[in-house]
Order: structure tokens, then C-alpha cells, then sequence
């Protein structure tokens, strides 16, 4: 005998009538994830699956999910014309587990997206890791959509005599950044977003010039000073010559806690989390590698063939660094560094991020972007006629990176075709100009320039952020386009809603395959189940019913 229980009725229900006895939401396609990636819908949406596990999922429900190893698993549905989504209102709703430790980048749920044409949709969960010093997102959702729209940069201001922020995090629902500055007297302060131009001083962690690296771990922010040397942008000196090499603890409005101070660092390059601890790199010589095991006590860790390794992403299992000795890119296991190799004839490597599933990198003096291939580095092309790629970030399905001497950002068009978007500073009589480092927050791209000290923000199609870290375990992520709104439900409540935007301007209609576990940014690494795709916009009520575990 079968048994229903009352939330099997209730979903059956949902499947055929609304509450109010109305006609219910049409599933356009319902991937159950079960045993395979068959569509359950019966409008033959079947998806193929590549090097995904059917397992049994992880306490908290019950059944199986299919896992995702974060290399190269995805679910690839070939698209008709049952699919096209047009201007249309659609649903996405599904299940999604996550590690608590993390050695990858989560990466993307479901996308559908056509990035020659700059159209179709991008749902994801990113940890933006080695965006120059910082770990600028962490456990982020991200849901956008393009259709070919115009990138469209705002003046966000300044941080208080800041003449640059050097990094740029999210947490809690808000975005920081820490200060350099040469004024005389200034310390390195943290500054918190408050809208239009505003920022709100959240105190100075250290007595040192400058707030160099940022990065959220175990639920709290964490920041890093350095004593930095202005003459390597071409600019005075700071007076302020105390030296830095302290991480710090966020504890609210100004308030501060050291956790560490680094021995014989006066600058600090990074700051990462990777499998579950914080590591921080020096940016000066000495060279310098570390991992905290609690408040008070950093392990010294080794470098490799005693180089500095500064700016520090996670990507599949292992912590990359790049570095400014010799323009090479080195890989740790937990144990061991392995080089791999100098990109081109450059001297400097600056940043990271992933891209399509691969690791991106920026470079001194080329100018140039390189991909890592199985067979080594591929030379992505260089931004117009610049001499260095600073900070990189994959936004609302693009890859958008800054550059000196012009501080302009540029956006990866394919091949190694890179379309410039704006010139961020214009600060005349200057040697540099950098677009530093970058951070999404609020469904926008941030960037940060020297010597202007300034803030920019960029809108590139509708994109919606939920700007908190999701906690690890099982999840419902439901992302809703509806009439001129884009809407985020995270465990059966709403957490976000887009800016207005006008939906006759921005037709979906692709002929790109949906992916479920891959995308514009990562492979995804963790478990799927019960994905359901609606050609409508769902209600809360319905969402809600959806989310019941």
C-alpha cells in the first residue's frame, strides 16, 4: 500500500491547482535528480549528465542528490523551443547542499547563457577568492539576467582620505573596505557601504598606513594591516611608518580584535580561507606564509623556493598564490607548494579568478590575462594597451577585469578579445592609475582606484545578491523573474528583490543548452536535488510549500 504523507499531498496539489482552486503553476521541467537526470515533467527535457554521482543525500533529507565534484560534473538539457524564456516570467527552484570546509569555489546551480551575445540567465553560489589581497564574497548567491545590456558605471565615493581601498568584502548584509592612505598622520581604516555615496567609518584595526586584505571566516570579518610602500604606485610615501603584519577581528561599529600579528611582516599580501582555516601571505620580503589555529597563534608555514606567494585563491582542493618574484603561480596541497611556471616573460602576477570552470590570471608588464590549461598557460590576450590586470571578478555571467596605468576595467569578450567599459580614475599629472580590487555586492560589480581613493559601481543587466554568507547543510534556493522584478527566496522566504528594469528590453530567447552544476563561473561542488524550472513566476505561498523539508 502506498502512504502519502501530508507534505507528499501537499505537493502534488501544488503541481495541479493553487490553493484557491486555480489552475497551479506548469512545471516546464523537473529534474528529480533521483537515479538520473530525466525530465519528470513528461515534456521530454532530459538532461545529460556528465561525471555526476547518484548517492544518498547527506543527513537533514531523505532520498538521493546528485554530487557534484567541482571538476568537471554538470547536467547539460539541449534547448528547444518549449524552453525559450523570451520576455516571459519563469522559476527557478531547487535543492542544494554544501560542505562546511571548503577547498573549491562553489560555483554556479543553473544557468542558461549565451556569452558571445551577453544573453540568458546565471543563479550561482561564489566564493570570489584571491581578488587581489581579498576574498571579496563568500557563500554568496548570485542570480542575474542579460540580454546584451550596456555596462553603466556610478561614483560611489570616496572613504574618508582614503587614496585607495586596497580591499573590498562582504558580510552580514553589508560591504567594507579597507583604506590605504599617505595623508599625513592617517591610519588604515575599514569603511562600511551605506548607499549614495556614503560610507560609514568603522575604525582603524592597527596603527599602520593601510587596511591591506579582508576575508570572512567562521561567521565573523577579518581584516589585515600593512605598513604600505606608496612609492610603488609612483606615489609620496606615507609619514605614518609603523608597521603592520596584524589580523584583526571585526567586533562591531569601531571595534576591533587582534587575532595575530605575523612575525617579521610589515605588510600583509592576502588573507583566505581555505579547508575550514584563515592563511595570510606577506607582501614584502621576507617571504612569508601562514595559518591560523586560533586567536594568538599563527603557524609559520613554508614558501616556495623561498619566493613570495601574495594574492591567494581556492580552486579545486588546493590554495593557488601568485606571486612578484619572477611572474610565476604556485599551487599548495597543505603541505607542499608545486611551481607552475612564470606566465610569459612577466615579473609580477597579481589575481585570480575562475572563469568557466578554469583559473584566470593577471599579469606585470604584459598587461596580458593567462588561463591555466592541462598542456599550460594560454595567453587570453592583453587589455588595450595596458601593463597590468589587477583585480578580476566573473559578474552576471562576464568576466570583468582593472588595469594600470589607466585604471581602466575591461570585459572578456572570448578568444582574446577584451572590450573596454570605462575609465575608472582620471586623476591628471599621475604616473598610475589602478583599478584595484573588485566585490559584488547588491547586484552590482564594485571597484576600487587609486589615486582618487574612489569607489565605482557597475550595472550590467539585472542582478540580484544575497550579501550573506549561507550557512553550510541543505538549502531551497528559489530565484523568480517576475513582470520587472527579479526575486531571491532562500529556505522558503524572500531575501531579495532587484531594482525595477524594463522586461520588453531584455528577451532571453537563447539557443544555449541549460546547464544544472556548471556555468560562467565554476563547476559546482556540492549536492543538487529536486531542480524545477517554471516558464511563470511563482507566489510566496507556493515558494513556501516548495521549501518544506
Amino acid at each position: 500500500m502506498i502512504r502519502l504523507t501530508w507534505i507528499n499531498l501537499s505537493l502534488l496539489m501544488l503541481a495541479a491547482t493553487t490553493h484557491a482552486g486555480q489552475p497551479g503553476p506548469t512545471l516546464l521541467a523537473h529534474w528529480k535528480l533521483a537515479h538520473d537526470a530525466k525530465d519528470s515533467s513528461l515534456n521530454g527535457h532530459d538532461g545529460i549528465a556528465h561525471s555526476v554521482a547518484f548517492r544518498a543525500m547527506p543527513p537533514g533529507r531523505q532520498g538521493t542528490a546528485v554530487v557534484f565534484d567541482g571538476h568537471s560534473s554538470r547536467i547539460e538539457v539541449k534547448t528547444d523551443s518549449g524552453m525559450s524564456l523570451g520576455t516571459g516570467d519563469f522559476t527557478i527552484a531547487l535543492w542544494t547542499h554544501t560542505q562546511e570546509n571548503l577547498d573549491d569555489d562553489l560555483g554556479d546551480l543553473v544557468t542558461q547563457f549565451d556569452p558571445k551575445k551577453r544573453v540568458g540567465f546565471n543563479l550561482s553560489i561564489r566564493n570570489n577568492t584571491g581578488v587581489t589581497s581579498s576574498q571579496a564574497n563568500t557563500r554568496q548567491i548570485q542570480f542575474g539576467i542579460d540580454a546584451g545590456c550596456e555596462p553603466k558605471w556610478t561614483d560611489e565615493g570616496r572613504p574618508g582620505n582614503a587614496a585607495l581601498a586596497f580591499a573590498m568584502a562582504t558580510h552580514g548584509g553589508n560591504l567594507y573596505a579597507g583604506t590605504a592612505s599617505n595623508t599625513r598622520g592617517e591610519r588604515g581604516r575599514v569603511y562600511r557601504f551605506a548607499g549614495h555615496e556614503k560610507w560609514v567609518d568603522c575604525g582603524a584595526p592597527d596603527i599602520s598606513n593601510t587596511v591591506s586584505a579582508m576575508a570572512v571566516h567562521q561567521g565573523h570579518l577579518y581584516a589585515a594591516s600593512s605598513k604600505y610602500r606608496f612609492s610603488g604606485s609612483a606615489m609620496t610615501d606615507s609619514d605614518n611608518t609603523n608597521p603592520g603584519g596584524g589580523v584583526f577581528r571585526y567586533e562591531g561599529d569601531s571595534r576591533w580584535s587582534e587575532v595575530g600579528r605575523l612575525p617579521d611582516t610589515e605588510a600583509i599580501g592576502g588573507l583566505v580561507e581555505f579547508r575550514g582555516k584563515l592563511h595570510a601571505s606577506s607582501l614584502y620580503k621576507p617571504a612569508g606564509f601562514f595559518r591560523r589555529e586560533h586567536d594568538g597563534k599563527w603557524t609559520s608555514l613554508p614558501v616556495p623556493d623561498g619566493k613570495r606567494v601574495e594574492s591567494m585563491a581556492v580552486f579545486n582542493g588546493f590554495l593557488w598564490a601568485t606571486s612578484y618574484d619572477g611572474g610565476r603561480v604556485y599551487r599548495f596541497d597543505g603541505i607542499t607548494w608545486k611551481d607552475f611556471g612564470q606566465l610569459g616573460d612577466n615579473s609580477q602576477t597579481y589575481s585570480f579568478a575562475i572563469h568557466r570552470g578554469q583559473l584566470c590570471v593577471g599579469s606585470w608588464p604584459s598587461g596580458k590575462v593567462y588561463r591555466l590549461q592541462a598542456a599550460g598557460w594560454e595567453d587570453l590576450g592583453r587589455l588595450g594597451n595596458e601593463l597590468e590586470v589587477m583585480g578580476m571578478l566573473v559578474h552576471n555571467g562576464k568576466l570583468y577585469a582593472g588595469t594600470l596605468p589607466l585604471a581602466h576595467v575591461y570585459r572578456y569578450d572570448g578568444g582574446k578579445t577584451w572590450t573596454r567599459t570605462a575609465q575608472l580614475d582620471s586623476t591628471p599629472d599621475v604616473k598610475y592609475r589602478r583599478a584595484w580590487t573588485m566585490a559584488q555586492y547588491q547586484g552590482r560589480l564594485f571597484c576600487s582606484t587609486l589615486p582618487s581613493g574612489k569607489v565605482h559601481a557597475m550595472d550590467a543587466g539585472p542582478c540580484l545578491t544575497y550579501d550573506h554568507a549561507i550557512s553550510p547543510g541543505w538549502h531551497h534556493i528559489t530565484a523568480v523573474k517576475q513582470n520587472d522584478l527579479l526575486k531571491l527566496f532562500l529556505d522558503g522566504k524572500q531575501v531579495g528583490e532587484s531594482a525595477k528594469f524594463d522586461p520588453a528590453a531584455l528577451d532571453l530567447t537563447t539557443r544555449e543548452p541549460l546547464l544544472i552544476g556548471a556555468g560562467q563561473g565554476d563547476f559546482f561542488h556540492g549536492s543538487l536535488s529536486d531542480v524545477r524550472f517554471y516558464k511563470q513566476a511563482l507566489n510566496p505561498q507556493e515558494i513556501s510549500t516548495l521549501a518544506r523539508p
